[in-house]
């Protein structure tokens, strides 16, 4: 981490996980042991049926809601569909995209991700990047070839001014879900890498200035030993998201 030029985000990634109900005992959890974090920004970034109860529990503290996906045009006949002003609207401020359970079920291209980071930013919300490689191409020796490319393809048409709302979070696909976690130095090498690339695109002073957080299966256990390198600025988290404590611990990590 280095809060002299940028902020540290924990984000939790509920995914399709918890009706509102359900939700409700879990904001109150992360409400009472995150939203004093003084250091870094929380986020839960929910369900699109939990988002007006989270805006609800949270709206007098420090954790923002956000969202996990968004469609990418403004309006129109897309049954089913949640647009980039209606989470404005609703009072989202995060909104995930380019996740890679996206990219895999949903058949999420780069040039789409792109077309989402757009709309994302002329509502005024913070996008998410996901960015990463499945095991096979890691195995291939071309991570940060396909990485790169796909940094390249979602900040394109993004200017520099609205560079600075950008987060990236590297999430090796390998990694998510299955308990595995890339090394300290495999995550801070890729964060680097993403970084090298914005500055070539935008400058130093930009670069320096853009969140990185790690992606795959970060834990209270992983949180302060991959936290240490200078390149990974919090964490998307996804498991761990779902109990208070752990995710708790997590933000206690970023918040050293």
């Amino acid at each position: 981490m280095n809060r002299r030029y940028r902020k540290t985000i924990i984000a939790g990634n509920w995914k399709m996980n918890m009706t509102p109900t359900e939700a409700r005992a879990l904001l109150d959890a992360v409400k009472s042991q995150c939203a004093k974090a003084k250091w870094c920004e929380v986020v839960v970034c929910v369900p699109y049926i939990d988002i007006p109860l989270a805006v609800r529990v949270l709206k007098d503290c420090r954790v923002s809601v956000g969202a996990q996906n968004l469609h990418q045009e403004t309006n129109g006949a897309f049954t089913g569909e949640i647009s980039a002003n209606m989470l404005k609207d609703a009072g989202v401020k995060y909104v995930i995209i380019g996740h890679s359970e996206r990219r895999q079920y949903f058949g999420e291209t780069d040039a789409l991700v792109s077309q989402k980071v757009g709309r994302a930013l002329d509502a005024e919300l913070r996008p998410i990047i996901c960015v990463g490689e499945t095991l096979q191409q890691r195995d291939m020796g071309v991570t940060l070839e396909i990485v790169g490319a796909q940094v390249k393809a979602a900040l394109s048409g993004v200017t520099a001014d609205k560079l600075r709302r950008v987060v990236f979070a590297y999430e090796p696909v390998w990694a998510i879900g299955t308990g595995r976690t890339a090394s300290t130095e495999q995550a801070a090498e890729v964060c680097n890498h993403i970084r090298t690339l914005i500055r070539k695109i935008y400058g130093a002073r930009a670069s320096r200035g853009v969140t990185i957080q790690y992606g795959g299966s970060m834990n209270d256990a992983n949180a302060k030993e991959l936290l240490s390198e200078l390149d990974i600025d919090g964490g998307l988290i996804g498991g761990a998201s779902l109990k208070a404590e752990a995710f708790a611990a997590i933000v206690n990590a970023a918040n050293q």
